[in-house]
């Protein structure tokens, strides 16, 4: 009663169609949402640094929820963890389409945290694609996975285009309808999902082992550092793009300007990944990640040189390259570091972590450009500068992990 190889990714490959197809529509809110959140948010908040508050209260709903979401799908399955995903994004965008409706500031945010229960189910995607593949197909399903966010990267932004560009409502308004939209392409998610097919994972019993603890897994030292590897990249990438509308916008730019420029950064953040699997199972998953650690350090470079719009549309196309490199690259790392037992543990601690850490990345994005310098630029250049620390940090700790003494089995 053993199953085969080819029958094994023949349903991978149903499941890897569903999760793209979800990856493209329902992540559009998300395109959409980070291109005016901030936009919104300056005009909705009582202070300017509070602009990028709506995102940092997405990404904050994502880090809370994504621990006992990762639980309920060990327990109930991916498809419902994954309804539950589409079902908050659905009531987030009503409400923060209320709290604009209503000039509030504070139900806006509450709407924006509601938004993160599905951001939080979005990156579940992942782990998904390789829960049903062969091993040798797992890096490769992910990455597939991954690259449904290029009709994301599309439709968010030209969304975003066509109800604000020469739009004649100069206030909060004049994003209600993003809103809207969002809140359709949430419910055309509650179908999709259906169309997923993988497994429960067995229950521990008496027989069977239910894993390593919290503690246990956290002195694994590949596990430690593919969770260090994707923090820093999605935290620098989350950093970087929260301040781009609000700089390109400043920087005398139109907002059709900063969707297009948002939409080549998301375009560069999904489109590798239709052969990054590849390059991580031919170089191994350790040089992809050091080659997007380098090409985000690049992406900082760029932005600092100057504030033309050219420099915005290179700074963020490489910005969204190391991403998927960074961030692919950790989580194959760690897709290949515990055991089934261990996967809603390990999962659940790891985008708890990571989100955690792209929550402080969102917030101080919005108070290093608007209230660390005297200008908009003396603010971008603080966002690329705070870079540093944390790109010594995810080199230090991968160069470590490559270096130590291989384990004898």
């Amino acid at each position: 009663m053993s199953t085969t190889p080819s029958s094994t990714d023949r349903r991978a490959w149903q499941n890897v169609i569903t999760l793209v197809a979800a990856q493209a529509i329902l992540g559009s809110q998300i395109t959409m949402i980070f291109v005016i959140g901030g936009l919104a948010g300056q005009l909705l908040a009582p202070n300017p640094c509070l602009a990028t508050l709506p995102i940092s209260l997405i990404v904050f709903g994502s880090m809370t929820t994504a621990p006992w979401l990762s639980q309920v799908m060990q327990v109930r399955g991916r498809r419902t963890g994954f309804l539950i995903g589409a079902a908050g994004g659905l009531i987030g965008s009503a409400v923060s389409a209320y709290g604009i409706v209503l000039e509030n500031f504070w139900i806006f945010l509450i709407g924006s945290y509601m938004t993160g229960i599905y951001m939080s189910a979005q990156g579940f995607y992942r782990f998904a694609a390789a829960d049903t593949a062969s091993e040798s197909f797992r890096p490769k399903a992910i990455s597939y996975v991954m690259a449904g966010g290029l009709v994301s990267a599309i439709i968010g932004p030209q969304i975003v285009s066509l109800l604000t560009e020469g739009n004649a409502d100069a206030t909060h308004m004049r994003y209600f309808n993003v809103y809207l939209v969002a809140i359709l392409f949430n419910a055309v998610g509650l179908v999709i999902f259906f169309g997923l097919d993988i497994p429960t994972p067995p229950k521990p019993t008496s027989s069977t082992r239910a894993g390593r603890s919290i503690g246990m897994l956290l002195q694994d030292p590949k596990i430690v550092v593919a969770v260090i590897c994707a923090m820093v990249s999605f935290a620098l990438m989350n950093l970087v793009m929260t301040s781009t509308p609000l700089a390109v916008v400043g920087c005398g730019f139109t907002e059709s300007a900063a969707s297009n420029v948002v939409m080549g950064h998301v375009l560069a953040m999904f489109a590798p990944s239709f052969f990054t699997g590849h390059l991580i199972a031919r170089f191994g998953v350790e040089k992809i990640i050091a080659t997007g650690l380098i090409i985000l350090a690049a992406a900082g470079a760029v932005a600092l040189q100057g504030v033309e719009l050219g420099n915005f549309y290179i700074a963020l196309f490489l910005l969204g390259i190391g991403w998927n490199f960074g961030f692919i690259g950790a989580t194959a790392m760690l897709a290949d570091a515990h055991t089934a037992e261990e996967r809603g543990r390990v999962q659940g601690m790891n985008d708890m972590i990571v989100f955690g850490c792209v929550t402080l990345a969102s917030l101080s994005s919005g108070g290093l450009m608007n209230c660390s310098g005297g200008d908009v630029v003396q603010g971008w250049t603080a966002v690329n500068l705070a870079m540093i620390p944390f790109l010594v940090l995810a080199g230090g700790a991968l160069i470590w992990l490559v270096m130590r003494p291989k384990e004898v089995t």
